[in-house]
């Protein structure tokens, strides 16, 4: 054990579930969510959002998109990605189980920690599909699993279909999402 991790504190869920403003929780370890996002950032969030609700409504009806909830991996884990798909009802105040689809808009507070910790944490529960959206350079990464490793499968596609479930297809378009 490092000096760092017998000597900081280790939060839970039922502490953060007292906090105050928006916080992640990563192994026990707070982040601050603030200040809250760009306009731009917000724009880019709710354009995707409609493209993936729209292409949901088209073919699959069982997957629905969230922006930001509380996905608690484990009592001391605790994440809100900028958007989900979920195949499955959500019978809590939070998900429980892994999404099939997850999306970070990088900014620069929060880039490295997206690329890093979230990319490996997602991948260890085997989260199917991570996109990445670069607002400064209009950039969308799109990783899927193969073989238990984010592997990268587009960059800046105008379109990708994403098989989410056995009969359960989205084909989305990303032309419009920068406006």
């Amino acid at each position: 054990m490092s000096i760092a991790e017998k000597f900081r504190p280790h939060y839970t869920y039922d502490e953060y579930c007292l906090w105050e403003g928006r916080w992640e929780l990563i192994e026990g370890m707070p982040y601050a969510m603030s200040p809250a996002p760009v306009p731009q950032h917000q724009i880019i969030n709710a354009n995707l959002y409609g493209s993936f609700k729209t292409a949901l409504e088209k073919s699959c009806k069982k997957c629905k998109t969230y922006i930001p909830i509380d996905w608690k991996i484990a009592e001391d884990t605790v994440v809100q990605p900028d958007l989900l798909i979920v195949c499955d009802k959500i019978e809590k105040k939070y998900l429980d189980y892994p999404p099939v689809l997850v999306t970070e808009i990088l900014s620069p507070s929060t880039a490295a920690k997206d690329r890093g910790e979230k990319m490996e944490l997602y991948q260890s529960q085997q989260v199917k599909y991570y996109l990445i959206v670069d607002p400064h350079f209009k950039k969308i990464e799109i990783y899927q699993i193969a073989e238990q490793q984010y592997q990268p499968v587009a960059i800046n596609p105008e379109n990708f279909t994403f098989t989410l479930q056995d009969d359960c297809t989205a084909e989305v378009s990303f032309s419009d999402i920068w406006d």
